[in-house]
């Protein structure tokens, strides 16, 4: 029996599927990873700050200006497209095999691919609110609030609007992460894809699995693959298409 076959079969008994995916989930939709050969923080920057600090929280108080132009030259991916991965999980999740998507991305894949149980550990670039009265923007509004700087101020204030994903030197959402534990401790099966699992918190969420199967998708190694049932070396969106393929 092949690596496909075995995911595959794993599916076909499973009852409660959780996936928990990271960067290399995005990868096949053209958005850059960060720590990769071709990753954000490998990349010739034009910036006179490395891309962890223009992502940090205080960077953002400090330096919007500079902090937004980074961020939509580099963060924002408009044309991105869901990818067979996004599309294979979204099926499963129509078929009653998958019970959430647990993601450390901020793109809105999953969720434009039909997934509806998504849990955003870092937020989205979809959500943004005004610092000042709380009022929600979309993507496109955001981007038509840009001031002479390029910095996005709400139409009721004039605050600094900030995208709702978390920066460093923030804390997870504590709702979305109970939730993450919830679903990770409470499947028979964890299917893991598109991330080196050296990233904590996130990657901690792992030691509250307590089912069956646990399946790693990943083209690199990671530092749980003696635990797991399968690990499959090869593209996610590639390998979940075939598994879920009837």
């Amino acid at each position: 029996m092949n690596e496909i076959e075995r995911l595959r079969q794993i599916i076909r008994d499973s009852d409660r599927i959780v996936f928990f995916g990271g960067a290399g989930v995005s990868t096949e939709s053209n958005i850059p990873d960060f720590r990769s050969q071709d990753g954000l923080y490998n990349q010739k920057n034009q910036y006179p700050w490395p891309p962890e600090v223009m992502l940090s929280r205080s960077f953002f108080d400090s330096h919007p200006r500079e902090f937004y132009q980074f961020y939509f030259d580099r963060m924002i991916a408009l044309d991105a497209v869901p990818n067979p991965a996004h599309k294979a999980l979204a099926q499963l999740e129509q078929e009653g095999k998958l019970s959430a998507v647990i993601t450390q991305n901020i793109d809105g894949l999953h969720q434009k691919a039909g997934s509806v149980n998504v849990l955003e550990l870092h937020g989205s670039v979809l959500r943004n609110y005004c610092m000042e009265c709380g009022k929600f923007y979309g993507l496109e509004d955001v981007l038509k609030l840009r001031d002479k700087d390029g910095i996005p101020r709400c139409e009721l204030d004039q605050s600094v609007i900030k995208p709702d994903v978390v920066l460093y030197e923030e804390g997870l959402d504590q709702t979305v992460l109970a939730k993450a534990i919830h679903e990770i401790s409470h499947c028979d099966t964890l299917i893991v894809g598109g991330t080196s699992l050296v990233v904590y918190p996130a990657a901690g969420l792992l030691q509250y699995f307590r089912g069956r199967h646990l399946v790693l998708i990943n083209r690199d190694a990671t530092p749980y693959d003696d635990r797991a049932d399968l690990v499959i070396r090869d593209s996610i969106g590639k390998a979940l298409s075939e598994a879920v393929a009837s």
